[in-house]
This record gives structure tokens, sequence and C-alpha cells, in this order.
């Protein structure tokens, strides 16, 4: 299917594209020009998508598990077969360049090979004497999607495949400010997926608070921040919907006293920085011994001068702009907040008049731990660089936050970084290594990091919910 990506965009809802009665503009961060008009669902248009999918939810639920899994690798295909038009488009609408929308656009496809393969067995409790008890998994219905501006594409996909497989079908809400790749994939998919299993509605927050009020809607599937997160668990409460809940992270890295600093200033670079530091498990705050301190943060310095930021389109850039104006300017207000604490920034810490959301990549240096730069979550290329010297003291600092996303340990002894590990108040632990996911591995937040689990069986079984089946011969 050959269609045009860069005009058209469009609802899908109940296998039919439509257009909405008012737009928005989607813009590139890079230049801030239009490149796109964006439908606004209204909320007689909420109302059919999730009258279409409650409508196709007992066929697709009675449709046998091999076909839902053949017809989500063939969402996995379609992307591969589109990959550059997408590739292109989410560098115009998202920022990031070459590298990370290959990142994203690959991960995608692959994800939905993965989950393809994956289902949840019934279990045979009992059977004795006649008497059996099954255990079965089985779908919930209507499933609210709700993705974040981040990864549009791959955080999608994240919710759309499991859904699926679990027999589940699924309104997927794009971000207002990221909405054009993931309206491409509902228009490739019109004549993929049975009408209704699939719908993709976009808008703003009030479409948001539709979806995570509808009395049809059964489970929402949420990424993005904590006090988002926190308005739709009460949204939902209304009807007890099940809920997924990846929220946002003040994630930690611990760097041992051990490692070579210039060996591993670059791994250490992009552990903080990865795209842009629009990532929910960025390293936010990096806790460096004081026996090497001054070795790493001089080291860090020098491989941040030899990042190239810019626009994504262009060739060997690294890193692209922040997505949008409002993150943009929270992340304006921060670094004025270290200016006016009289911080010591090592480099960055002003942005240029030129078009575009570019922030520098800006380190602190060692700023008091109750500092804004230190307790808040940048989500952006803003990081503190800290010292210490007593393990059991830095774990209790970087276990003092209400968040507990994500973490990762820098060190040669394997057993003393593992013995650390363990006493993180965090969801994933990475040890000499970052963002590294995967299909069968399971990722879910401690505290107010999120509910829940994504992917592996665990993230399969949050699409589905419990049932036990009892049995006793008739007498």
């Amino acid at each position: 299917m050959s269609l045009n990506f860069n005009s058209d965009y469009q609802l899908m809802i109940g296998g039919k594209l439509s257009t909405s009665e008012t737009t928005f503009e989607a813009y590139n961060p890079a230049t801030e020009e239009t490149i796109g008009k964006v439908p606004n669902a209204s909320k007689v248009q909420l109302d059919a998508a999730v009258a279409a999918a409650k409508a196709a939810f007992p066929s697709w639920r009675d449709t046998s598990l091999g076909e839902r899994q053949a017809l989500v690798a063939r969402i996995g295909e379609i992307i591969t077969e589109h990959a550059e038009a997408f590739m292109a488009l989410l560098t115009k609408e998202q920022g990031k360049g070459r590298n990370g929308a290959e990142w994203e656009i690959g991960g995608s496809a692959y994800w939905c090979a993965e989950i393809a393969k994956q289902s949840l067995a019934p279990q045979l409790m009992e059977n004795s004497d006649g008497h059996t008890v099954e255990y079965h998994r089985v779908p919930i219905g209507v499933v609210g999607g709700i993705v974040p501006w981040n990864f549009p594409l791959l955080l999608a996909v994240w919710k759309i495949a499991p859904a699926l497989v679990a027999g589940n079908t699924i309104i997927i809400k794009p971000s207002p400010y990221t909405s054009l790749c993931t309206l491409k994939l509902g228009e490739l998919l019109k004549d993929v997926i049975p009408a209704g299993v699939v719908n993709f509605v976009s808008g703003g927050d009030e479409l948001g608070k539709w979806i995570t009020e509808h009395p049809d809607i059964g489970k929402i599937s949420f990424t993005g921040s904590t006090e988002t997160g926190k308005k739709i668990m009460a949204s939902s409460a209304g009807t007890l919907k099940r809920i997924t809940l990846e929220l946002g992270g003040n994630d930690p890295a611990i760097v041992l006293p051990d490692v070579d600093p210039k060996a591993i200033a670059g791994q250490l670079f992009w552990t903080c920085f990865q795209n842009s530091a629009q990532f929910c498990v960025a390293a936010k705050r990096l806790y460096v011994h004081e026996d090497i301190y001054d070795d790493v943060r001089d080291a860090l310095v020098d491989y941040a001068k030899t990042v190239k930021v810019g626009d994504g389109s262009e060739f060997g850039t690294q890193l692209g702009p922040i997505q949008n104006r409002m993150q943009y300017d929270k992340l304006q207000d921060l670094l004025e907040s270290i200016k006016e604490s009289g911080g010591r920034v090592l480099l960055g810490g002003r942005s240029s008049q030129q078009p575009g959301f570019f922030v520098p990549v800006t380190i602190v240096d060692n700023p008091p731990e109750d500092s804004r730069v230190v307790k808040e979550e940048a989500f952006g290329p803003v990081l503190p660089l800290l010292k210490y010297n007593d393990i059991d003291d830095v774990i209790a600092r970087v276990n003092d936050t209400h968040y507990g996303l994500a973490a990762s340990v820098w060190g040669r002894d394997i057993e003393q970084a593992k013995a650390i590990a363990k006493r993180i108040e965090a969801g994933t632990v990475w040890i000499n290594e970052i963002h590294v996911f995967g299909p069968h591995i399971p990722f879910g937040g401690h505290k107010q990091s999120g509910i829940g689990i994504e992917n592996a069986l665990d993230g399969l079984a949050e699409y589905t919910n419990p049932q036990t089946i009892l049995i006793s011969p008739f007498e």
C-alpha cells in the first residue's frame, strides 16, 4: 500500500478514515515550522470509536490465538515495509536524529514480531476424583491506550501488540505533540486488521479525559508523567478500570571508584543524554565516587563537546531539539533556577536564540542534594553531577525520591554492584549497561513511577482478567 506520509492525517474509526470538524497544527521542533494538520476528535467521534471497538470485541476474542498473533506480526511487517517514510516523519515531528529514528522504528517492528509469539496458556490447578480447577487469562474488552511524545510509535506498539494478542480491541490516542506517525499507522492498518479492532483518535487533554471516563472502556494503558498518571487513575476509578501506568523517573546512576573514567565517559554520556534526555529511564542524577569524581567530570565534559546537537534531518546529528514548547519552557525555567542559585555549570546552561526548541547539553557540578536540578525530573539535557564517598550514604540519597523507575550501577566488582542494585528502590536496575529493553523483559516502576508491568508474559497478562473455572462431573 502506498500513501502520502506528508499530508492527509486522519482518524481511523471502525475501519474507516475520517476527518474532524476542528484541527490543530503539528510542528517540527527543530524549525518551529508547521508540518501538518492534526484532526481533533470530538466526543461523538470517540464514542463511535468505542462503539466500534465494543462491537468488534466478541468476534476478535473468539478469533483463534494463531490468527491474532499472525495479524500482530503483520503489523510489524507493515512498519518495516514503510520504515524509511516512518523514520523521515518521526524525525520531522519528534526531532530525533537518524540513529534514534532507526532504533524506534526498527524496535516497533521487532516488538510486533516477538509479542506475536507470546501466549498465556491455561493452567490446570487441580485434577482429582473427577474434579478439576482451571485457571485462565481472558481478555478485558475495550482498551484505551494513551501514548507520549518521546517515543510515539514504539510506545503505541507496546500497547497495541499485547492488547490484540490477548484478545482485546483498542483505542489509541497519540500525544497531540506527535500524532502524525501514529495516525499513518492507522491508515496503513485500515484494510489489514478487522474493522473496529484497532482505532486511532487524536486530540488534546479533553480527549484523554473522555477516554479514561468512558464506561465502555475496561482498561487504560498510559505512558507519561506521574502527575498526569494520578489524574488518569482518579478518572478511571469511577468505573474501576484496570490500569497500567508507566510514569516518570528521576533515575540515579552510581559510578564506583574502580572504573576507568576516560573509558567510561562515552557510556555515561549516553546513559544520561540519549534522545536528548527525553527518556523516562535516562539517568538524571549521576553519583560519582569522590576518588574519581574530578577525572569523570573532566572526561564527561570533554566527550560532551564532541556530540553534535542539531536538526535531526542533518547528517551527523546525534541529539535533536526538545520536542515541544511546553517542555522547552520548563527547561528554561530550570536553567534559570541553576543560575539564580549560583550553581557551577560545567557546560551549556544557556539556550541560543536560533529557531527550534534547542537546549544545550548542560552539566552542573556537584549541586546541593536539595536543589531543583537534583530533585526534579528534568526530562531534557540538564544533568547534576554529584559526589559521594560512602555506599550507605549514596544509596540513601538515590532512594530519597518518590520516583522508582530505573537505575544503573557502574563498576568492575560485579558482586558489589549487584549488592548495591538490590538496595535501590527501582523497578529496573542495569549494571554496566543501560536502556536494554526487550519484548521478553518485564518493565515497570516502583513508588510513584507506575503501576503494573509492560513486556514479557507479565505485561501480556496486564491485558487480561483472571478467570477460574471449577468443574465437577454431573451426578
